[in-house]
């Protein structure tokens, strides 16, 4: 991997990068020049690849063999778990978490033989969500703030904030809120007693 760096290291610790003070890389993995940042207090774990023009923030967790960018922006506390791969065009708010081998794909009508690099879609993901293991995210669509896409579901469309969706093609079976827990008819977490409505532009809002 041309370009790459690995962290001076013995033993397979984690070491900390002088680019980027706080942040702790495996020597397994490679994190290129031109990574813009990875804060203070994340992780970068084996055999991963940061790629240029990327910035993490801090405090986050990248889990075993994932791949970020180039030129993707990943917010305060996400949790990347094993085997993820975040293209460009991927935007993850904070405290995002991507279940193991979950997946963005970038472009709509691939063709191995067809250049597409200008045809990129882009995925914004709001604060908070989840996206759980093996779910496939189709580029192009938004996932709102605190969302919960099932195991395995496949988001094929634009997915409003605190919708909990499952399913292939995703679809949307209820509502939870900021804890994760379902809420029921009356929009009250059961765990935290924290109130809902439903938002003009659909999904839901927090009202205490």
């Amino acid at each position: 991997m041309s370009g790459g760096r690995r962290v001076p290291n013995v033993g397979g610790e984690m070491r900390e990068d002088a680019r980027f003070p706080g942040a702790l890389v495996h020597e397994s993995s490679y994190v290129d020049e031109g990574v813009v940042a990875i804060g203070a207090g994340s992780r970068v774990w084996h055999f991963s690849h940061v790629l240029a023009g990327t910035e993490i923030g801090a405090d986050c967790s990248i889990g075993q063999n994932c791949m970020i960018g180039p030129n993707v922006r990943i917010g305060r506390g996400a949790k990347i778990q094993n085997n993820v791969s975040l293209y460009a065009g991927v935007e993850l708010g904070e405290d995002v978490f991507c279940g193991p081998s979950c997946v963005f794909t970038n472009v709509l009508t691939p063709r191995a033989h067809v250049s597409r690099k200008a045809e990129f879609g882009l995925t914004p993901v709001g604060r908070g969500v989840t996206i759980g293991a093996n779910a496939t995210i189709v580029c192009g669509h938004a996932l709102g703030d605190y969302c919960m896409i099932g195991a395995g579901a496949v988001v094929t469309r634009d997915v409003p904030a605190h919708a909990l969706v499952v399913g292939n093609p995703g679809r949307r079976i209820g509502w939870v809120g900021r804890s994760g827990e379902r809420l029921g008819a009356d929009l009250v977490c059961p765990r935290t007693g924290e109130r809902y409505r439903e938002a003009k532009g659909g999904g839901l809002e927090l009202i205490g």
